[in-house]
């Protein structure tokens, strides 16, 4: 490494070019950076008017260069390592003042020419004559300040965002333009040579930069971030870029540019545009959805969790220590792949099995489920297998979701399935649902059909965060109940969701009169049982916001026939099957929706003799239910009827269907509204006495 002081006019003197990567970024000094530059040079003309001798050069920072090799008649190239937004911001400026020479008829405007272009033998003139060759998406703005007779058309150009950076370069050329025309012209009088020839020795004797030529043995990522201060005003996107390219060593030039020009506009350019540059949310952390992608491709090849924060040196230490890549272009088409599997994730188009996944993760907030995505989109190339793999898991996260078990976990079970997937052998589609159907905890597995249900029926699933969710579910029964119709449609209205009886029922939905004895707690053991019904799953549809809020707390009677007037849905339709709603049609609805949702999110494929905690076997609870195998007796109009506590409600004898409460069984026994809690008796496993329904409950609560 060769560090050499020179003054702005030198670093351009004599034949030779400064080649921008276009992985390093666009210009983009504002002009308050303009401004400063311009105070620097002021108070070196000062110095130089006052006293010459007291002139010594004004350090503006340091610029690292690569040197290329060249053959024959090319012209003497390097690298710009670092430093490029200051050598550009130089050019510009001598090209405002070269500018203003030759507005002025000024001899130095053929002089300061000979630092913006080079002359004499080249091998491609169009392109070498350029003392400084900018990226693409900078070219043609920076060609037409430097040298305006040139022909736009032969300039090969990048179009993404350009017309930013054309803003940029134009801006900074006036700034300079209007700065050095008032300098010659001060107060608005005559143009003085003097002064103008003063401004350019300032540009020669009054402020310098530190030149740093690396050699062979030198690692120009090291010097870049520790000049750049590690990474203190660059994100973790800038410091891959930096990172991987500058690693690419030895590739030349050809044609006048970098060949690794064509790596960066293959791989990286469009990385660069403004989708990926787009923030994005997850959790509470926003950041641009680039960021995210790298964290998740990174996360995928480790099978290990990345935090965001630690990217860029995670990323580091593992190509350094492990040299998972045998080229610089292998590991730009591995991050290639992952973006163009991500991109479908964001855009989210309901054709494709991974933009619907990336809807489903949205509204369930489960962006830790990505990597494992990104290696199953990887690894099957068969779209309708990955299409079941990802079917798998939404099934697997959305049962989980309804039956309130804990998301803790996903991020670490959803990196280890991809360690699982990579031993096995064999379908990968097929492994993924064998390895999720094989956890047994609370913490991983994957609800069968009898824990689904009570989860199903017994959860109050309505919140406000939960919105997006229960739209998503809804929206899915409602495909399946059209499609079981043989009709292809797409809900096109934003459909939200509504309480048939609802939240605010006492005003306009009161309780019915309750038969017989109504037991210690009176009406308000009814109230509750209504209550307690109103966030379940049975009693929840989809509606435009304009006639949610139409009908939102009318009666039955005024709220049914507008639904079944306005919306089209067949989930809706079937609504007018029912003349009244109560907790009764809430539950029986709530089956019925119960058996469309496990038809669209599969059960899991249990291994023979598996029985996961929890899952409705053994002493497991149906939700509001005794432990399954709990004998029940009922005895109306001088019969005794007879039931059992099965996985999912009560099966009673001679009777047809599951009761999911005490008082759907008496209202399926007597054909009435009744306070089932206080008609059946019960004989629990393992119990030698029998006991009230209600008294079961109040003992299970104090409990």
């Amino acid at each position: 490494m060769k560090p050499f002081t020179r003054s702005i006019v030198d670093l351009f003197d004599g034949k030779k070019r400064y080649l921008i990567p276009l992985y390093q970024r666009q210009y983009a000094w504002p002009v308050s950076q303009l401004e400063l530059l311009w105070e620097d040079i002021e108070r070196a003309v000062d110095r130089l008017n006052t006293d010459r001798t007291t002139l010594t050069p004004h350090f503006m920072g340091a610029i690292v260069i690569s040197q290329v090799k060249t053959f024959g008649k090319q012209v003497q190239a390097y690298e710009i390592i670092d430093g490029q937004q200051r050598l550009t911001t130089f050019q510009i400026l001598l090209s405002a003042l070269r500018d203003v020479a030759n507005e002025f008829g000024s001899a130095y405007g053929a002089e300061i020419q000979d630092y913006l272009l080079n002359s004499g033998v080249m091998e491609t003139p169009a392109v070498e004559r350029y003392k400084l060759w900018p990226s693409l998406t900078d070219r043609r703005a920076f060609v037409a300040l430097i040298d305006p007779s040139a022909d736009p058309s032969e300039i090969e150009a990048a179009v993404i965002d350009e017309a930013s950076y054309v803003r940029r370069s134009t801006e900074a050329h006036a700034y300079f333009l209007q700065k050095v025309r008032t300098h010659v012209s001060p107060d608005g009088g005559e143009y003085e040579e003097h002064r103008l020839e003063r401004l350019f020795e300032a540009l020669k004797e009054g402020l310098a930069v530190v030149s740093i030529e690396l050699e062979g043995g030198d690692d120009p990522q090291t010097i870049f971030e520790t000049l750049n201060s590690r990474g203190a005003e660059l994100t973790p996107g800038d410091l891959m870029r930096n990172f991987i390219f500058q690693r690419a060593k030895g590739l030349g030039q050809s044609a006048g540019s970098l060949n690794i020009d064509k790596l960066y506009a293959t791989h990286w350019l469009p990385l660069d545009g403004s989708f990926w540059q787009t923030p994005a949310s997850r959790g509470r952390l926003f950041r641009p959805r680039l960021v995210w992608m790298l964290t998740d491709h990174l996360s995928m090849h480790l099978a290990d969790l990345v935090s965001v924060d630690g990217l860029f040196d995670t990323y580091r230490k593992w190509v350094l220590t492990q040299q998972p890549f045998t080229s610089t272009e292998d590991e730009l088409k591995a991050i290639s792949a992952t973006a163009a599997i991500e991109r479908r994730l964001f855009e989210q188009s309901k054709d494709d099995a991974l933009g619907q996944f990336g809807r489903f993760a949205e509204a369930f907030d489960v962006s830790t489920a990505m990597p494992l995505v990104i290696y199953l989109a990887n690894a099957i190339s068969d779209e309708k297998a990955l299409a079941d793999a990802l079917a798998s898991l939404k099934s697997y996260i959305l049962r989980r979701d309804v039956c309130g078990l804990t998301t803790k976990n996903y991020n670490r079970f959803f990196v280890g399935t991809i360690q699982w997937l990579r031993k096995a052998e064999g379908d990968i589609a097929a492994n993924v649902r064998e390895y999720l159907s094989g956890r047994t905890s609370d913490i991983d597995r994957w609800p069968d059909d009898a824990e689904f249900r009570n989860g199903w029926l017994g959860r109050d699933q309505y919140k406000n965060a939960r919105q997006p969710r229960l739209r998503l579910i809804f929206e899915g029964i409602e495909q399946r109940k059209r499609s079981l119709l043989n009709e292809d449609i797409e809900i096109r209205s934003a459909l939200t969701i509504e309480h048939i009886m609802p939240q605010s029922w006492r005003d306009n939905w009161p309780v019915p009169e309750v038969e017989g004895e109504i037991g210690i707690l009176g009406a308000v053991d009814t109230e509750i049982a209504r209550s307690m019904c109103i966030n379940k799953m049975g009693n929840l549809t989809l509606l435009t916001h304009s006639l949610n809020a139409s009908v939102s707390n009318g009666p039955f009677d005024v709220k049914m026939p507008a639904v079944r007037a306005h919306s089209s849905l067949a989930l809706n339709r079937e609504l007018g099957a029912y003349q009244n709603w109560d907790e009764e049609a809430v539950a029986e609805r709530g089956l019925a929706l119960f058996e469309v949702a496990r038809s669209v999110w599969g059960a899991p494929e249990r291994p023979e003799g598996t029985i996961p905690a929890g899952s409705g076997s053994g002493t497991a609870y149906v939700a509001g239910l005794p432990p399954i195998g709990t004998e029940c007796s009922f005895r109306y109009a001088d019969k005794i009827w007879n039931g059992v506590i099965v996985g999912g409600g009560m099966q009673i004898e001679g009777l047809d269907g599951l009761a999911s409460t005490f008082t759907a069984a008496s209202r399926m026994v007597t054909g009435t509204s009744r306070n089932g809690w206080m008609d059946w008796r019960l004989r629990i496993p393992g119990t030698p006495a029998d006991l009230l329904a209600d008294e079961w409950r109040q003992k299970s609560s104090a409990a």
